[in-house]
C-alpha cells in the first residue's frame, strides 16, 4: 500500500529535507505539509494521512499536544513519527504511542527504518491508545540517546568567503532570517552551515543557549539589558557591537523571569 504522509515542522528547510528524503522511499506519498500544530490538525482532517512526521517544538501547539489530540479521535487517528533535534523528549514520545522517534539531522536510512515500522503498524493495526515502551523499543531508545554527539566547542562561521572557527562561549546570538542562520559574536558576523536552528541548538549547551523565540537562539551570559515590552513580554538587548534587540516569545518569558528573578 502507499502510505499517505503529512510532514509537520515549523522550519521550511526541515520540511523540504524530509519531503526530499521521503521521495526516495518506495510507496510513500507526501500529501501535505504544515508549519505548526493547529495547521497539522486541520491538515489531518482534510487529507486523512496514514502517517504524520511531526516536529516537537512548534508554535501554537507542541508536537505532543498534537499527538494527544490525534489519539483522542474516535476513528481514523494517523500514526506518528516524531522528528526532532532533541533527545530529552524521547520517553514522552513513546508515551503518546509514537511509532518511532528520529533525531535531526535525519539520515535517509534512519528515516526508511521509521517508515518501515509505520508500515508494519498500519498493515497490522496493532496500536492502541496509551502505548507502552516494550523491551526492544527501550533498548533502541537508549542506544539512540547514547549516540548523540557531545556539545560543540567551536562553530564554523562563513564570513567574507572564509570559514572562521569561533568558540561557542563567544557566540552572542544566532538568528534565522530567510532560512539562513546568522551567528554573531563581538568580532564576527557570518552564516552557519547548520540547516536549521534546531540542529544548531541541539549541539550547544542548553543551560547557556536558550531558544527565546522560534527564530532566535541567545547566549544568556551575553544579555546586556532586558526591556519590558507589550503584554508583559520582553526585548533582550545583546552584548554584540550593534546591541541587537531580540524578542522573547510568550512561552519563554516565564522561564526568563524565573531564571533571572525578574
Amino acid at each position: 500500500m502507499t502510505i499517505r504522509t503529512l510532514v509537520v515542522d515549523d522550519e521550511a528547510l526541515a520540511r523540504e529535507e524530509l519531503c526530499f528524503l521521503l521521495s526516495n522511499v518506495p510507496d510513500v506519498e507526501v500529501v501535505g505539509q504544515a508549519s505548526n500544530g493547529p495547521e497539522a490538525l486541520t491538515a489531518v482532517e482534510a487529507l486523512a494521512p496514514h502517517l504524520v512526521l511531526l516536529d516537537v517544538q512548534m508554535p501554537g501547539l507542541t508536537g505532543f499536544e498534537v499527538a494527544r489530540r490525534l489519539l483522542a479521535r474516535e476513528t481514523g487517528a494517523p500514526h506518528v513519527v516524531f522528528v526532532t533535534a532533541f533527545d530529552q523528549y524521547a520517553i514522552e514520545a513513546f508515551n503518546v504511542n509514537a511509532v518511532d522517534y528520529v533525531l535531526k539531522p535525519v539520515e535517509a536510512t534512519r528515516l526508511e527504518q521509521a517508515v518501515a515500522r509505520a508500515r508494519r503498524r498500519i498493515s497490522s493495526d496493532l496500536t492502541a491508545p496509551g502505548g507502552v515502551i516494550d523491551g526492544p523499543t527501550l533498548e533502541r531508545l537508549i542506544e539512540m540517546v547514547a549516540r548523540r554527539p557531545a556539545h560543540l566547542q567551536q562553530v564554523a562561521v562563513k564570513a567574507d568567503e572564509r570559514f572562521i572557527l569561533v568558540q561557542v562561549d563567544e557566540i552572542v546570538h544566532a538568528s534565522l532570517v530567510d532560512d539562513v542562520i546568522t551567528v554573531v559574536t563581538n568580532t564576527v558576523t557570518g552564516t552557519s552551515n547548520f540547516r536549521t536552528l534546531d540542529e544548531l541548538q541541539a549541539r550547544l549547551d542548553p543551560a547557556v543557549f536558550w531558544r527565546v523565540h522560534r527564530s532566535h537562539l541567545v547566549n544568556i551570559n551575553k544579555i546586556k539589558e532586558i526591556v519590558p515590552w507589550f503584554s508583559r513580554n520582553y526585548i533582550l538587548k545583546m552584548k554584540d557591537a550593534k546591541a541587537t534587540e531580540i524578542p522573547v516569545s510568550r512561552s519563554q518569558t516565564r522561564r526568563l523571569r524565573d531564571h533571572l528573578r525578574l
